[in-house]
């Protein structure tokens, strides 16, 4: 995992170096940059993988195209096998990326599965960008003109720049000759993973066993990819289901190889996730650590989190304190861990979608959810783990478990009255968790570690009606609570001049 930055087009001296230099918590291990036909690419690098020649920016074999990229690429063996062979000069998955986009172009980009951003330069004045079709991996950008910077942070760019940022859209490639074009939807439309909007006839009608077994094997396949890597990989275990059935399979998939897994709870003492927590480690025998932290701790962290996760959604922010405080303790233990994020869009998940009643409706309503993910959970869960040298994957947002979600019969996620959501996910692996865990209520993780109790009132007295009254139109719709303009007043201060309807998300509610 990494941070990497570019600059296309005419650039000042130093201000290349400075965007680098802003992004060494992204990568603490390693730093490259090259110059090739005006262009120039930055990378610093987290060490994942022990490869012979890891070190950023790749070059082809000669030493004509270059690359630098952020992210894995979990299928990158069957990929590097449809290559020159002769060209590669690492193990590495991201190089496979490099001799791709040189021998088929950006068009092949949707051959690739995983999460990733990718900067590209060559001799010939060539250059590429492009993103996930999830936008698990972060991205931005900023064009005047013929010149065009890139960054996986907001904070990278000069702040003469800040107020030219945009998001750079997932599922995107550009080169200067073509613009913007889509390669990929994050919902991939690909006949056997197509979205359907299946309806049967009624939300009570129960998912065959062999639904069950298939949802089982498409998720220990996510997961199993995503434990590549001559690292630890732990979990972020918060006890609630999506993460517990993450923990569950990883510990499956390590037991068989005659190791332990690692995982890693947080929330305030007694808070219900951490006790939560506890059950389910000592289930799967895991080596659980633990981050308990007090009001005092959150409100003092507040800061540093608003700036890390470039954000100021309340939601938002509340959860990720104590993620921001998880991550800098599992640092200290692994470099990659496991989360459970994308579970709730992809298996209806949240509370509100009972309301929707037909199976058109809902499947809208979940799509809509998974594209927002990037500018949402996705950044928070990047930002906070990435501020610690931590590097996140997201199992149930592999774009194979992402096409065979929706194409399940929405019945099959919709709740009947009284019952538990995602009845699908929890009957699927009835057996490989606690009851008291499997049917456990969804609880924010806001909530249940605690982060609500301790900030929202505290913050909300540092701010003054009338301040709030007086500023609350800064943004565009706008701020809707004290808690709000007190994140936001940090963000500004962080980011002057980015404009957040231009990279930002917001929740509904606050």
């Amino acid at each position: 995992m990494c941070g990497i930055a570019a600059a296309y087009g005419p650039h000042a001296a130093g201000e290349t170096e400075r965007m680098l230099g802003r992004l060494v918590h992204r990568g603490p291990d390693d730093a490259g940059e090259i110059r090739v036909d005006g262009a120039w690419l930055g990378h610093r690098r987290l060490s994942i993988v022990d490869v012979d020649g890891g070190h950023q920016p790749f070059a082809n074999a000669s030493g004509s195209v270059w690359l630098v990229g952020n992210g894995e690429v979990y299928n990158h063996e069957q990929v590097r096998a449809t290559l020159r062979p002769a060209a590669f000069r690492t193990r590495s998955d991201n190089e496979v990326a490099l001799h791709l986009l040189d021998e088929r172009g950006p068009s092949a980009l949707d051959e690739l599965e995983g999460m990733f951003a990718f900067l590209v330069a060559a001799e010939d004045g060539r250059f590429i960008a492009a993103r996930d079709p999830v936008g698990i991996k972060p991205l931005y950008w900023a064009r005047r003109d013929s010149r065009v910077r890139f960054a996986s942070e907001m904070g990278a760019f000069a702040p003469d720049w800040m107020a030219d940022v945009e998001a750079f859209p997932p599922g995107c490639h550009w080169t200067p000759e073509g613009g913007v074009v889509r390669f990929a939807e994050a919902v991939p439309q690909n006949g056997t993973g197509a979205p359907t909007a299946r309806a049967v006839c009624s939300r009570d009608a129960e998912p065959p066993d062999r639904a069950l077994a298939a949802t089982r094997k498409i998720l220990i396949g996510s997961v199993q990819r995503q434990m590549m890597g001559d690292v630890p990989v732990g979990v972020f275990l918060s006890g609630g289901l999506d993460s517990a059935i993450v923990a569950a399979i990883a510990a499956r998939y390590l037991e068989q190889r005659g190791e332990r897994l690692k995982t890693f709870a947080v929330g305030t003492q007694g808070s219900a996730d951490l006790l939560a927590a506890r059950v389910v480690a000592r289930h799967l025998g895991s080596e659980h650590h633990e981050r308990t932290y007090d009001a005092h701790e959150a409100v003092r962290a507040l800061p540093d989190v608003v700036r890390a996760i470039e954000h100021f959604d309340p939601s938002l922010v509340r959860s990720a304190v104590p993620n921001f405080l998880l991550a800098e303790m599992t640092s200290q233990h692994v470099k990659v861990v496991l989360t459970g994020e994308g579970a709730d869009e992809l298996f209806a998940g949240y509370e509100y979608l009972r309301g929707f009643d037909s199976a058109e409706s809902l499947q809208a309503e979940l799509m809509r959810t998974v594209h927002g993910l990037h500018n949402l959970n996705l950044q928070r869960c990047d930002r906070v783990t990435m501020a610690h040298g931590l590097e996140a994957r997201v199992p149930f947002l592999d774009r194979q478990v992402i096409a065979f979600a929706f194409g399940l019969p929405m019945a099959w996620k919709q709740s009947a009255p009284g019952e538990l959501e995602k009845r699908l996910l929890r009957r699927a692996f009835d057996g490989w968790l606690p009851e008291q865990i499997l049917w456990r209520e969804k609880v924010e993780f806001g909530d249940g570690s605690g982060a609500r109790d301790v900030l929202t009132s505290t913050v909300e007295e540092g701010v003054s009606p009338t301040d709030f009254i007086r500023h609350r139109a800064a943004v565009d719709p706008p701020l809707r609570t004290r808690e709000e303009f007190a994140y936001h007043r940090i963000f500004a201060e962080h980011l002057p001049g980015v404009r957040p309807e231009r990279t930002l998300g917001r929740f509904a509610t606050a």
